[in-house]
């Protein structure tokens, strides 16, 4: 059986359609990679694409989405509801069929030394491709977006310095590449227009502010509803139905609850089997106590 990664490449750009085809298309240009789910979001004015296949073939289409979304989105009008320092944000690559972290470590350096040389755009390495410990966390590369990063280089602040390229954004601004196990994007929105619930609640959940291990979060308005927007990196450790447990106690306290949630491209399988154990009290559900698990 031959590898295959998956990758969840991010880009600016959630509003304009024919720039979004535009870009699925050079993603899709590829023999041996597929685009097999994505979604955009006028309010974050960024989209989200899931490629799977061949480690070459994956790798090429990246570099082509990258491409093309340099030459269609201009850092320096794009403006949005997310944290972004560049035309194609972030691009993580996960390991799926027999291939290592370790390689696909070693394709993200490749990725983002091609990516500098013949694009001219400035690379970052994050999470397990990351070459410093501060650079593992993804929203310490983003600090004051593309904004305060290209702010940053131009006073010359040797701390802020891409892996790979020029020490300054133009306007496809900066592109960070990386290794990571499959992270869940999962969005909570509650019953209330007050976004400053989201933002507190939050801050209560996420590590970086003393809350769950593995879990990144920031309040949002979108579509005139407040929300609190997830990234689970370890959902074996932190798992969905613990998080949203403790976000319906802290909703609670300000007299809100939650409307809905959203995933934001797929979720492994086990999540949510995780998630029908937990709620139903199904201490024996595994994946062969369900009926289409034995019909294919």
């Amino acid at each position: 059986m031959s590898a295959i990664i998956e990758s969840v490449p991010n880009f600016s750009e959630g509003r304009r359609q024919d720039v979004i085809d535009a870009i699925l298309a050079a993603y899709n240009s590829v023999d041996g990679a597929r685009v097999i789910d994505h979604s955009s979001d006028a309010d974050h004015n960024r989209s989200v694409v899931t490629l799977v296949g061949e480690p070459a073939a994956v790798s090429e289409a990246l570099f082509r989405g990258i491409a093309r979304a340099a030459e269609l989105i201009d850092m320096n009008q794009q403006q949005g509801g997310h944290p972004r320092i560049g035309a194609t944000d972030v691009v993580p690559l996960v390991p799926i069929r027999d291939i290592t972290m370790a390689e696909c470590v070693e394709l993200a350096r490749q990725l983002a030394q091609r990516v500098s040389a013949e694009l001219n755009i400035p690379t970052y390495l994050y999470y397990k491709a990351a070459t410093r410990p501060d650079r593992e966390v993804l929203a310490n590369i983003r600090k004051g977006e593309y904004e305060g990063l290209k702010a940053a280089l131009a006073a010359g602040d040797e701390d802020r310095r891409p892996d790979f390229g020029p020490a300054e954004l133009g306007s496809a601004g900066a592109t960070v590449i990386g290794a990571r196990p499959p992270l869940i994007a999962y969005n909570i929105y509650l019953t209330t227009d007050d976004v400053s619930v989201a933002k507190k609640i939050a801050k209560a959940i996420r590590h970086s502010s003393g809350g769950m291990r593995y879990l990144q979060a920031m309040g949002l308005l979108v579509e005139g509803r407040a929300q609190v927007s997830m990234n689970f990196l370890d959902y074996t450790r932190t798992p969905l139905f613990r998080v949203t447990e403790l976000i319906r106690r802290e909703a609670s306290r300000y007299g809100v609850g939650i409307q809905s949630a959203e995933l934001i491209g797929l979720i492994p399988e086990q999540a949510l089997l995780d998630a029908a154990q937990w709620y139903l009290q199904l201490d024996n559900l595994s994946p062969e106590s369900i009926l289409e698990w034995h019909l294919h």
